[in-house]
């Protein structure tokens, strides 16, 4: 399979700095406060459904946007830049009737990011900005039963959710992006079905592209929501040979710091790291300052933990600016050489020897 020339010069970014990938979309979506017209745009005015607060559908009603928030992120620092496809697959967009949409959505999407990495490469060209073609967890679970009464239930299979994800991840490379990214999992079973898929259209396309894993420890217990710590979530996904490992959401940084902490101790691979602007407040808003949130994060590229920092729910431009001021004098953690072993995993992880 043919490796893109983006990905050495990823690998040559990684190796000499701290990356810095982008912040929330939904976060900068809200500050043009559309309305329902707003989502539809011309082309779904009569659509049968509501379909305010499916931002991925932005891309094709409101693309300037959508690339105008990509390169206020650039500007600010970033050298990773998500797609805004989070929710762009057949599963999710079920909600909306837009399920045939998925593909067009995912290259589309992928265009516009592309066009704002490229303009910047152009301005910048001694640093190089990637496009990661965002993978979200979908709305339902493989793991765990919907219904509380009948706990042997599911409401998606695993072969549905391969599906799903191998029409995203062949759409998303279609439309530019240098790396998949597998993100906000919750579930691990859900996350080897995106895994599988983007293996799967890697072999179809001839194409193989980095991959990053991005999960999502969900409260104090140090768990994903199927159960597993991070360790043991790591030895379910290092068959991927992803570019890195990591976590996002859920957590400010002030919580997130052990987990990532003992990722970094077991993975040989990059670590990754994009919390939230703080918990949530009583009126679900965020409430971290930039500066905040920087010094905070900081002391994690001090100490050696991180390979790539960014911001998730809450997080702005000027979040991911003073982050990447605060973290460009440290040095990327240096990938652990670990020694081979008979490493298994369930809610807890089993090392052999």
């Amino acid at each position: 399979m043919k490796k893109i020339e983006s990905w050495k010069a990823l690998e040559k970014a990684a190796s000499e700095r701290i990356l810095i990938i982008d912040g929330a979309m939904g976060t900068m979506i809200q500050r043009h406060k559309l309305d329902e017209a707003g989502y539809r745009g011309a082309r779904f005015k009569d659509w049968p459904r509501d379909i305010k607060g499916n931002n991925d559908l932005l891309v094709l009603t409101q693309p300037a946007i959508i690339q105008g928030i990509h390169e206020q992120y650039l500007a600010a620092g970033a050298d990773i830049i998500e797609t805004n496809t989070f929710n762009a697959q057949r599963i999710s967009m079920a909600d909306y009737g837009m399920e045939d949409l998925s593909y067009e959505i995912n290259v589309e999407a992928a265009k516009l990011a592309r066009a704002a990495a490229d303009k910047y490469n152009k301005l910048t060209p001694e640093k190089q900005r990637f496009v990661a073609g965002a993978v979200g967890p979908t709305n339902r679970t493989a793991s765990i039963s919907p219904d509380v009464n009948n706990p042997g239930f599911r409401n998606v299979s695993f072969d549905e959710l391969r599906d799903a994800y191998k029409e995203q991840v062949k759409a998303l490379i279609a439309g530019g992006s240098d790396i998949i990214l597998i993100e906000t999992i919750f579930d691990t079973l859900n996350a080897k079905a995106a895994g599988l898929a983007t293996l799967e259209v890697f072999d179809e396309v001839g194409v193989t592209l980095p991959v990053m894993i991005s999960g999502t420890i969900t409260d104090r217990s140090g768990r994903t929501l199927s159960g597993q710590t991070p360790e043991a979530f790591w030895y379910s996904m290092r068959h991927l040979k992803p570019f890195s490992i990591g976590l996002n959401c859920a957590l400010g940084a002030d919580l997130m710091r052990p987990y990532l902490a003992e990722l970094s101790h077991v993975a040989d691979v990059r670590i990754s790291a994009y919390p939230n602007a703080g918990l949530p407040n009583a009126m679900g808003g965020y409430d971290e300052t930039p500066d905040d949130m920087a010094c905070a994060t900081e002391p994690w590229a001090a100490d050696g933990l991180i390979n790539i920092i960014g911001g998730c729910c809450g997080s702005t431009p000027d979040h991911i600016q003073h982050i990447a001021e605060h973290v460009a004098k440290h040095k990327p953690r240096p990938i652990p050489e670990i020694a081979p072993k008979m490493r298994l995993s369930g809610l807890e992880p089993f090392v052999h020897g």
